[in-house]
């Protein structure tokens, strides 16, 4: 865009020299008015491009020619280098083929943009998400050394608690047996005392007999000298050992637990990525004329209506209750989480990394789960939040109204950063309607897509929020009005819908054009769509409380 200073001049338009210019044509280098465009691209002799004036490049810029001075206009094929026409009608270019510079430099730039765009969309997100698989790979390996660290411990301290009770019990058994070899001596002791007493007491007996000549007491007197000749027995006592074990390592170690032995290997990715044309078109999967119910899940929610892969076998749901749960495919609540707010939560998604977000509209929050702790990573205020989905990239995709339903808009965050707002298109008219919820994904060619409920119709716009294409539905297939509240796309870049008030799932192409209805699974009320990496869709039931897996490719 032209600087601004204190005084504007009013930039007029090529053609008609009179009228304030509004378009630009990069293949031309002239600027139009509006009425201009139309005459200007009547002429098909050669390629147009017309965009609006302010968004066109600069001026071009000619190289200089290093040997004349003067400007480039050309570009020579065969040496691939810019050249003046002096050098152009040299012997040096002779024979050579020429292209005007421009045109050369409008090819390179598209390429240049093409180069940009998958860097940037492609090969950068890849890297980066390598790298945090990698340290989200680095925080389980310390987390899992850790853990063994930490079990070792364990049969450590198990280890410990035997030997000290086969110790205690040892000690006590050797206390038991010291104290009946104290008995027995006790008891053996006493005995020689009573004897020993009984021999001091007949000494002193013989001894006062001797000193009297007492005829009476010498004829009454008896001997026990044969009765104290008979020693008493001896204790002999076979006092314990202990003999300990000689310790066996090996068997120690078998017995205390082993380690297996670690294995790393390298699994190689693919030596490049695959173009952006074979990404974004794997392998074709046609859609069955008549798809089919493979699982039906009921769920414990009295109002059911969204519903989130986490894996092929794995799904998040939530309903009209203040709680989210995780459900096997056998219909077993494998986790629950409550909100942190205690309000019901208005939509959920997972991240690429297997997070569960959800959206709080009553205080206009998106809260992440973590190990089954919650974090706010946004917060508005003016807005409404309405329904939320991940980008490729890691980006978080939310629909919003204002607080009085005037304006209704997207918004890309990174992580709590707004990075994009997309609310108009290139006439300044709302892209959506403000209202009710507007269920929102991003197609595998990176558009935005929204199921505009109150509009009734899906809103498709580009990368760069630019729109693309506007689906209302076909008549011919039910005379009652659209209802347009859920969506999810597979990996063919289709887009399918749930029609509420119809019972329906409709699918389009990435153009908009309808393939397939499905109307013959019974569905009954179908709200929440999700698509698993088999491009299998989950549908969930608003009041029959179900989620249902169909397969329709």
């Amino acid at each position: 865009m032209e600087p601004l200073g204190r005084a504007q001049v009013l930039l007029q338009c090529d053609l008609c020299q009179s009228t304030v210019l509004q378009s630009h044509c990069e293949i031309c280098q002239i600027n139009l008015c509006r009425d201009c465009v139309g005459e200007h691209l009547s002429d098909s002799s050669q390629r147009h491009n017309v965009i609006p004036y302010k968004y066109r490049f600069p001026a071009p810029y000619y190289p200089k020619c290093p040997d004349h001075n003067t400007h480039c206009e050309f570009y020579c094929e065969e040496c691939d280098i810019p050249v003046c026409s002096t050098c152009k009608s040299s012997d040096k270019h002779h024979g050579h083929i020429f292209t005007d510079v421009l045109k050369k430099v409008h090819s390179k730039r598209k390429e240049l943009e093409h180069d940009f765009e998958e860097l940037e969309v492609r090969i950068n997100p890849t890297f980066e998400e390598i790298t945090l698989d990698f340290n989200s790979e680095k925080t389980k390996f310390e987390n899992h050394y850790e853990n063994l660290t930490t079990a070792v411990t364990e049969q450590e301290k198990n280890f410990q608690r035997e030997i000290n009770i086969i110790v205690k019990k040892q000690k006590s058994e050797i206390d038991e047996m010291k104290n009946k070899h104290l008995v027995a001596l006790n008891e053996h002791s006493e005995e020689i005392k009573h004897i020993t007493s009984d021999i001091k007491q007949s000494i002193l007996d013989l001894k006062k007999i001797l000193d009297s000549d007492d005829v009476s007491l010498i004829s009454a007197y008896k001997s026990r000298n044969d009765e104290f000749r008979c020693l008493p027995p001896k204790v002999n006592v076979s006092l314990p050992r202990f003999s300990p074990n000689q310790i066996d390592t090996e068997q120690l170690h078998q017995t205390f637990g082993s380690l297996s032995a670690i294995s790393i290997t390298k699994e190689a990715h693919s030596n490049t990525l695959e173009t952006p044309e074979a990404a974004s078109c794997p392998q074709a999967k046609p859609l069955l004329d008549a798809a089919e119910v493979i699982t039906s899940i009921q769920t414990k929610f009295t109002i059911l209506q969204n519903v989130s892969c986490l894996s092929d076998n794995e799904i998040w749901t939530h309903g009209m209750e203040n709680i989210m749960k995780l459900y096997n495919l056998r219909g077993e609540i494998i986790k629950s989480i409550k909100t942190q707010s205690g309000n019901n939560p208005r939509d959920i998604t997972v991240t690429r990394n297997g997070d569960l977000v959800y959206v709080d509209i009553e205080i206009s929050t998106v809260n992440i789960v973590k190990n089954k702790e919650i974090q706010e990573i946004i917060r508005v205020r003016g807005w409404k939040l309405h329904n939320i989905c991940g980008t490729t990239t890691g980006d978080l995709l939310v629909t919003m109204d204002s607080d009085f339903r005037e304006h209704a808009r997207v918004v890309r965050y990174s992580g709590s950063t707004e990075k994009q707002i997309i609310q108009f298109d290139s006439n300044g008219k709302s892209l959506y309607s403000h209202g009710y919820t507007k269920d929102i994904v991003e197609n595998r060619n990176l558009d935005i897509c929204v199921a505009d409920y109150e509009a009734k119709a899906v809103v498709v716009v580009n990368q760069a929020g630019i729109f693309r294409f506007r689906y209302t539905g076909h008549r011919p297939f039910t005379s009652e009005p659209f209802d347009f509240i859920g969506i999810t796309t597979d990996s063919q870049s289709r887009i399918l819908t749930s029609d509420r008030r119809n019972n329906c799932i409709h699918i389009l192409d990435q153009n908009g054009q309808l393939l397939l209805y499905i109307d013959n699974c019974n569905l009954h009320l179908p709200w929440g769509l999700s698509v698993d990496n088999r491009d299998h869709l989950f549908v969930a039931e608003c009041h029959s409380h179900r989620v249902k897996k169909i397969k329709y490719t």
